[in-house]
């Protein structure tokens, strides 16, 4: 079981919408990248540290999305973050899109850690994979 999730807030602006004011299916995708991204910095770590020093990135390996209900222009949604699995070169993570307690969007994400080079797998650097494994316990 995990801890309580990493969340991040983000307001619904036009640019999300379309003409009736509801997000458009594929902002949820930024949204989850977004709280991803913030959830490494809060854990100390860069992704473009990461890229320039450890020379890894995180690419999006696989992803499945449940829509449930529509956020909608000037919503104030919380995106999270919480980590199902850690393996030797992938991170499997829950996320979720809600508005107060309503949760709007589900997903599920496999990360790929990928040398920035080659673009070929490579293991989690230690510290990193300890660092994200500290999430998954109680």
């Amino acid at each position: 079981m995990s801890l309580d999730p990493f969340e991040w807030p983000l307001r619904i602006y036009f640019e999300d919408t379309d003409a009736a004011g509801i997000v458009y299916h594929a902002r949820y995708l930024h949204y989850m990248e977004r709280a991803r991204t913030e959830w490494l910095r809060a854990k100390g770590m860069d992704v473009q540290e990461l890229a320039r020093d450890k020379r890894i990135v995180f690419t999006v390996r696989s992803v499945c999305v449940d829509y449930l209900r529509p956020a909608r222009l000037s919503d104030t949604v919380y995106a999270s973050v919480v980590v199902r699995r850690v393996g030797g070169a992938s991170i499997d993570l829950s996320q979720v899109i809600r508005r107060d307690h309503e949760t709007l969007c589900d997903g599920t994400v496999r990360l790929a850690c990928v040398d920035v080079d080659s673009m070929r797998p490579r293991g989690i650097p230690k510290v990193l994979a300890s660092a994200i494994r500290h999430d998954t316990k109680k």
